[in-house]
């Protein structure tokens, strides 16, 4: 090791230096300043080249030199090292972790480095004094697609859970969430909508009941969760089906005396035999005991006790009959509430039609409108079969985004980009094109069409998709691509697979706009059902209502029954008739 001075331009850079991102233009200016008052305090570390060449190569003080070279330094002192095997990759990196922090991602990449070099985890955890499970977290960052890696380089970094389950998902669906979030240039990334997205439902190893027989029977494999806590079994599998499987096969052979496997309600509750008690102190042997799984997949049991079967009277041998003038006959009196149940009912009329009063005729400025509408979804009586991801049920699926808008003293205080994230979050809640309960029909394609969602679409071009399509379909398709069809569908459908393999083909069937007549139909449906619900708000509508509740009381009143379910009949009718057709 030696001290000598050389011009910094002689200096050449080491191509397996650890900190690649660069500095940021302030940093850089601080230290020219320093440079150009006191010049180089600290050497910058150099070794000889290997390769036969007789300069030298840069080990540590990328930024000194080149900001020396931006001072017009003719000469600096450089301290010169022996040369390393691993080209200085370890020293580089210590020498930069002891300073200002590394990018996890220059971090990843330098580590990545050493490990190709012939490091190991457990030597790198010790030069960097890093635990071993730090260098394994690191390494996760290999399975992050290339462009979320650009994007963490800048400084815009997820928190653990969020890049845990981003590197726990697959390169494919990696690549499709970011094609839908990915951000403007000089934006940060939606990193919680895009870990949302790539969720999957995780069950975890300490909640399992069964051993390790049972999980190699329903082929459930354990992956370590980096991002857990050092002293919390971390292990999981998104193998759900077989993981519940195993539990239920567990239960079974594991049943105590007099017990027994229970469902579940939809609040995640047990069903216990109807008139059983639950038992919530210490059991006795009488009772049954319930076993069930819970929303975690986890192992639970709940005592019962059912009635005993009532003797007949006067088996007590006193020849008494219950409920004597002299025991339990002695009631107590109730006390009145302030208001009755009738009276409630009363205020929550008031309450609606004040409400709807105001929300018609009150002025509401739009960002006032725009909260009101997160809101309302939140309300009890609003019930979304969502087609989102997520494990939200109920109201806790709107409440988590209504919170956002209330400040710490329960009043509604939001700015713009709030109310704009709220509002896009509830929408992503309720749309939803999939088939089945969540399906919101029309609706779901007209906004789809209204905000350019047909650009955000797959490439339908693929193997499994082809599949779906009939031998007429197939050849339409080759028409529009200019692909020619051949004699057998097998061979025309290879040859569209290898045609859109460097294309996006999006199948006329899979736009969102829909088809002009049914568009038209929808909206002349939706329009008559509007009429019909205008007019049952009149006053001589709801007088005649008051009539028929009179009608049905008095017997004076039952000749106007007839005209009055005439008038109503075709009205109802009509309304099935939308009902079904809105079902199709």
């Amino acid at each position: 090791m030696q001290i000598m001075k050389v011009d910094p331009r002689a200096l050449k850079e080491n191509p397996d230096r650890m900190r690649q991102s660069k500095s940021s233009p302030q940093a850089d200016a601080l230290m020219l300043a320093t440079i150009k008052a006191v010049g180089i305090v600290q050497p910058p570390v150099v070794a000889p080249e290997m390769d036969g060449g007789n300069g030298y190569i840069i080990d540590a003080g990328h930024r000194r030199v080149r900001l020396a070279i931006a001072a017009g330094l003719e000469e600096i002192d450089i301290l010169v090292v022996d040369a390393a095997n691993d080209n200085g990759a370890m020293r580089s990196m210590v020498e930069n972790s002891v300073r200002e922090a590394l990018n996890p991602v220059d971090q990843w990449r330098g580590i990545e480095r050493l490990v190709a070099l012939g490091w190991t985890e457990e030597a790198i955890a010790v030069a960097l004094a890093l635990p071993v499970r730090q260098i394994r977290k690191l390494r996760l960052l290999a399975n992050v697609l290339p462009a979320m890696l650009e994007q963490m380089a800048l400084g815009d970094m997820p928190n653990e859970q969020q890049l845990g389950v981003i590197a726990a998902a697959g390169q494919i669906d990696q690549k499709e969430v970011w094609k839908a979030h990915k951000p403007k240039k000089g934006d940060t990334a939606p990193w919680w909508q895009i870990a949302n997205a790539l969720t999957k439902k995780r069950m975890y190893a300490r909640d399992a009941s069964f051993g390790d027989d049972l999980a190699q029977a329903y082929g459930i494999e354990w992956v370590e969760d980096l991002f857990a806590p050092a002293d919390q079994d971390g292990r999981y599998t998104t193998n759900v089906e077989g993981f519940l499987g195993a539990q239920y096969e567990w239960m079974t052979s594991n049943l105590p005396k007099r017990g027994g496997i229970v469902e579940v309600n939809s609040w995640g509750q047990p069903e216990l035999p109807k008139k059983a008690s639950q038992v919530y102190g210490k059991p006795s042997k009488s009772d049954h005991a319930a076993m069930y799984l819970d929303r975690d997949g986890k192992v639970q049991t709940v005592h019962y006790r059912m009635p005993e079967v009532a003797k007949p009277n006067g088996a007590g041998g006193d020849g008494s009959v219950g409920g004597s003038d002299d025991g339990e006959a002695i009631a107590t009196p109730k006390v009145r509430p302030d208001v009755t149940q009738k009276g409630h009912d009363m205020i929550g009329d008031f309450r609606t039609d004040a409400l709807h009063d105001a929300l018609g005729r009150a002025p509401i400025e739009d960002d006032m409108l725009m909260a009101l509408m997160v809101l309302a979804f939140a309300g009890q009586n609003v019930r979304v079969d969502s087609g989102a991801d997520g494990t939200f049920y109920g109201g806790r699926r709107f409440s988590r985004h209504v919170v956002g808008l209330f400040d710490e003293h329960g009043k509604l205080a939001f700015d713009q980009d709030t109310l704009r994230v709220a509002v896009r979050s509830v929408l992503i809640d309720v749309l939803s094109c999939r088939r089945g309960m969540s399906n919101s029909g029309m609706i779901a394609r007209i906004a789809g069409d209204a905000i350019g969602a047909d650009e955000f679409l797959p490439n339908m071009g693929s193997e499994d998709f082809l599949l779906c399509l009939s031998r007429q379909a197939l050849e339409a398709s080759c028409a529009e691509a200019s692909v020619q069809p051949r004699q057998k569908v097998r061979e025309t459908r290879a040859a569209l697979v290898e045609h859109f393999a460097h294309e996006h083909f999006v199948h006329p069937s899979g736009r969102f706009a829909p088809p002009a007549d049914e568009l038209l139909e929808w909206i002349r449906a939706g329009a008559a059902t509007d009429v019909i619900g205008a007019g049952s708000r009149n006053d001589e509508d709801e007088a005649e209502e008051d009539g028929e509740e009179q009608a049905g009381q008095v017997e004076e009143g039952a000749d106007q029954d007839d005209p009055q379910d005439a008038d109503v009949a075709p009205e109802e009718e009509y309304d099935q008739d939308f009902d079904q057709r809105a079902a199709a």
